[in-house]
């Protein structure tokens, strides 16, 4: 199944829950997209898909310039994993798949 589409995800940042869209384009095992949420909308391209397994980046400029480093696994219309905030930790998000 295609990891391609809208999450409705979670992050559970150092600052508390914080609900973003993910929008996810995967083509021929790369992987582009988006990142929506209280501090604006972030696109990111040179990620990863290996099977059910997906690796990307995302340059945040807000609040402060930050990359975000994450890992994901997704599992029919669910998806789960980590995101390594720079200076800030770690934190973990799930998320459902959105109906097109």
């Amino acid at each position: 199944m295609s990891v391609s589409g809208n999450w409705a995800v979670t992050m559970k940042s150092p600052m508390g829950a914080q609900a973003a869209t993910l929008s996810l384009l995967e083509e021929g095992g790369m992987l582009s997209g988006s990142m929506a949420g209280p501090q604006g909308e972030q696109a990111f391209s040179g990620g990863a898909v290996d099977g059910d397994s997906l690796t990307f980046n995302i340059e945040m400029t807000q609040p402060m310039p930050m990359t975000i480093e994450c890992q994901a696994v997704v599992s029919g219309d669910s998806i789960s994993g980590t995101a390594k905030l720079g200076a800030f930790g770690q934190a973990t998000f799930e998320g459902t798949r959105q109906a097109d």
